[in-house]
């Protein structure tokens, strides 16, 4: 068959232009199906159901997975062409926390704590004339308090959303990279502000990640940029700008709350009184009573056993309680591990079968006579831990069996005692 007489048999193609729409009959033999796209109408592919689909492309990209030969698709695994390059979750922060979910009923809030944090978050929202207002409010006080519980029923009370970073993200085997991080989170809840919604970039146990422990702390130039750049944050709240980005662009002012144990190991500077507005969290019998109440108020247990078991406890901190009621439930969970013995456990826990049926067991009685045996069993297992130091015998010798010493660690403690 000649060149012309296949090309008489079959339709020119028009090609799709830029402007206007595409009839029918310029389409030659193709699908009568036609979709829409851009204001123009468009051939349709096999794949109909992408064709009209009108979602982001990432999401295409991934359905089209397996529909093409492998040789075609650029790669296996998460290399592949055939994947999505960011999902839903990329574009949401790391640090964003929702406590839309959370309810702060129930829960102790001291008013000594409310009252500061409401009064820093207020004031840095306010136009005050001539009044230099710290940034950053520190928190700090003794382990296990219950700083950061505070703070985020707070929060919750307040309508705030918070950004959050830990100790962890303030080093990092990249130099300049959490000082970045910083950058970053400072300007996402400046965002959310914009939005119109209240936000705060709130970091824990500051002093953990930018602090000196001692002499033997390595100050690397991590720590360096952290503290320089949470002081260049306090100095210019409105003008925060990430690597590389040299517009000047003014931006709604967060505050930062930074809970700790010891600020004295912060860099001085960073601390001074125009920067940072610090607050000591030493919880009071009435504070220590509202949380171990709001602990122990879905077991029953009156307030009166309560202020008896803090009175007991008093050199406790507060997540001694906490501590404690768990260990009220190991019995329970060790009556049920014998239920369904020790091999068994697996299949419960890890990948539960419908017909086993959801794990339940009653909740345990917790009287006061029983918190208190508890109690002073977790207080043996704290002194054991101050009297039995094997690290300081295990280094001397002293228990190398052979050498006048005993590998038993009963022994070994009764021997440090003699000397």
């Amino acid at each position: 068959m000649s060149a012309v007489t296949m090309s008489s048999m079959i339709a020119p193609v028009a090609k799709i232009g830029a402007v206007g729409k595409v009839a029918r009959h310029q389409l030659g033999s193709v699908p009568n199906q036609l979709g829409k796209g851009n204001g123009m109408k468009v051939q349709m592919s096999r794949w109909k159901g992408m064709d009209e689909d009108i979602s982001d492309d990432q999401q295409d990209i991934a359905r089209g997975r397996g529909m093409v030969d492998s040789k075609f698709q650029g790669g296996f695994g998460l290399g592949g062409t055939q994947n999505a390059i960011m999902q839903g979750s990329d574009y949401v922060s790391d640090g964003f926390k929702d406590l839309s979910n959370m309810s702060d009923e129930g829960y102790y809030i001291s008013k000594s704590y409310m009252d500061k944090i409401t009064v820093h978050v207020a004031k840095n929202f306010m136009d005050l004339p001539k009044i230099k207002v710290p940034l950053i409010l520190g928190i700090w006080g003794g382990k296990g308090q219950g700083k950061t519980f505070q703070s985020t029923l707070i929060f919750k009370r307040l309508g705030i959303a918070p950004i959050i970073m830990s100790a962890g993200e303030l080093e990092s085997g990249n130099a300049g990279e959490p000082a970045k991080l910083i950058r970053q989170r400072y300007r996402e809840a400046s965002d959310i502000i914009k939005k119109g919604k209240m936000s705060t970039l709130f970091i824990n146990d500051l002093d953990a990640g930018a602090g000196r422990m001692g002499g033997s702390t390595q100050y690397t130039v991590n720590n360096q940029m952290v503290n320089a750049t949470l002081m260049n944050l306090a100095d210019n709240p409105t003008n925060v700008q990430l690597p590389g980005q040299y517009q000047v662009e003014e931006i709604p002012r967060v505050p930062i709350i930074a809970t700790g144990n010891d600020f004295s190991t912060l860099y001085a500077p960073l601390i001074r009184d125009g920067r940072m507005d610090k607050f000591y969290w030493s919880p009071t019998f009435e504070d220590r009573c509202g949380v171990a109440c709001g602990i122990f108020k879905a077991d029953g247990v009156n307030e009166k056993d309560v202020e008896v078991l803090v009175r007991t406890f008093d050199g406790q901190s507060i997540d001694f309680f906490g501590a404690l009621r768990a260990r009220v439930y190991d019995q329970k969970v060790r009556e049920w591990v014998q239920t369904v013995g020790q091999e068994n456990i697996g299949s419960y826990l890890v990948n539960p079968s419908r017909d086993k049926g959801k794990l339940e067991f009653e909740p345990p009685v917790m009287s006061l006579e029983v918190l208190l045996q508890h109690g002073k069993a977790l207080e043996g297992e704290q002194e054991n831990v101050k009297r039995v130091q094997l690290a300081d015998a295990y280094l001397d010798g002293a228990v190398l069996a052979g050498e006048g010493g005993s590998s038993n660690t009963e022994q070994s403690a009764v021997n440090s005692l003699l000397a």
